[in-house]
């Protein structure tokens, strides 16, 4: 349980690595939504200076009440993570109100974590005399590591960097689809070899290597204890996925949709 004295707004928030992102597409405006909806972050005190507390609340409660920090500052990166699952969370909510469904959680999470995929790509593409980016420094090795785990060489790893750096909009959507597929498939297995039938399946996917990096486990086993009464088809979400897939960009199509339009472009 935290406290209002607890509870920081994004404005009130060091934010580590901003001068990488500043100029990146759609961060400003990512940004501004968590500010103008007075979005707020959790330091309880038991949690302050404890980035393992931190870590292990965040992954445990990522669909009902995450988002806490050790202190009061945030990474750029995070500011985003945090946008998008707000955004999601904003348009797939119930008109009757009440908890999301699976299929809303999974749509949340796999943008959220495809647009990560789709600032590396971004952050890679930049001029050599741009402000260093600690997240692009950290993510890069762990990727790796992931890839090479799941049998990857560095040469076809290499190859994978480059082609989300060429083109990190589709990056994003190659991703997205695959993160809500293999979970919207995992939550309906059963059995290990059930588990199997789905990797199996989706092996051949250019980021299947990657597909570790992102705790899919983790969103299937928490939707299976707290929303297992939410499984059946969001018909807003198999909308949108439907719309993204169509989409030229699935990143333009996301941003002209749910990103505020500035006051100077707001419709007469």
């Amino acid at each position: 349980m935290t406290s209002a004295s607890d509870q920081y707004r994004l404005d009130e928030l060091i934010i580590d690595d901003e001068a990488a992102f500043a100029s990146l597409p759609h961060y400003q405006a990512l940004k501004a939504v968590l500010v103008d909806d007075g979005y707020r972050f959790a330091v309880p005190p038991g949690v302050a200076g404890r980035w393992d507390r931190a870590l292990v609340l965040n992954l445990t409660f990522w669909g009902g009440g995450g988002d806490v920090l050790p202190d009061p500052r945030i990474s750029a990166d995070v500011v985003t993570h945090v946008a998008w699952h707000h955004l999601a969370a904003r348009a797939f909510a119930p008109a009757g109100g009440g908890p999301l469904s699976v299929d809303a959680l999974f749509a949340g999470e796999a943008i959220a974590s495809a647009f990560d995929l789709y600032l590396v790509g971004r952050l890679m593409a930049r001029p050599a005399k741009a402000p260093r980016s600690s997240f692009l420094e950290t993510q890069v090795p762990a990727m790796a590591e992931t890839a090479e785990a799941a049998g990857l060489s560095a040469r076809k790893f290499e190859r994978l960097l480059q082609g989300i750096a060429q083109d990190p909009d589709q990056a994003f959507e190659d991703l997205r689809c695959l993160l809500f597929d293999v979970s919207i498939a995992l939550i309906g297995c059963v059995t290990v070899g059930d588990g199997l039938a789905v990797l199996e399946r989706f092996g051949g996917h250019r980021f299947a290597p990657l597909l570790h990096r992102f705790e899919v486990s983790n969103w299937v086993l928490w939707a299976r204890a707290w929303a297992s009464d939410r499984l059946a088809p969001d018909a807003t979400v198999r909308s949108v996925d439907a719309a993204l897939r169509a989409s030229a960009s699935s990143v333009d199509w996301l941003t002209a949709t749910w990103l505020p339009r500035p006051p100077g472009l707001r419709p007469a």
